[in-house]
């Protein structure tokens, strides 16, 4: 079977460029998260390694979308090699059945993970200018309960 595999980094991303590619694939299967790639927990890529069996193949549009962080997808990707499973990255066109494939995917790999870390550095220096500028303050702090005074005095 093709097992499809999309992933977003928010409920508010669409999903459709990725879907459209897989779907043109023939996927049989489809599992689709709205959650950061930053870790290897998230509920939908979870039930797709339970779901694959020996002689599947999982396609993802891209490494970024499997995973941002180079250990995560080598344990992955080596979690599916145990069951049989082969990975296919259409963007990178990496056939995990080779020594080549796997060594072109621990260098994608690492440049995902590279990939990810200047996306927070941009971040942080962007908050940080913002802060300089007074247009960022963090945060707005939760309302305290009505029974606030009550519960810490408890």
């Amino acid at each position: 079977m093709k097992i499809g595999y999309i992933r977003v980094c928010t409920e508010e991303q669409n999903t459709a460029r990725q879907e459209v590619l897989l779907r043109e694939l023939d996927v049989d299967e489809l599992f689709i998260d709205k959650a950061s790639g930053k870790n290897a927990d998230r509920p939908e890529l979870t039930r797709m390694m339970n779901y694959v069996r020996r002689g599947d193949t999982v396609i993802v549009e891209s490494i970024s979308r499997f995973a941002r962080n180079a250990r995560d997808l080598l344990d992955l990707v080596e979690r599916l090699t145990e069951k049989q499973v082969e990975f296919v990255s259409r963007k990178e066109a990496i056939d995990t059945t080779t020594p080549t494939g796997k060594f072109m995917l621990t260098v994608f790999a690492a440049v995902a993970e590279l990939e990810r870390e200047y996306i927070l550095q941009r971040q942080r220096e962007g908050i940080a200018i913002a802060k300089e500028q007074g247009k960022y303050t963090g945060r707005k702090p939760r309302p305290l309960l009505d029974n606030f005074e009550r519960v810490v005095a408890r």
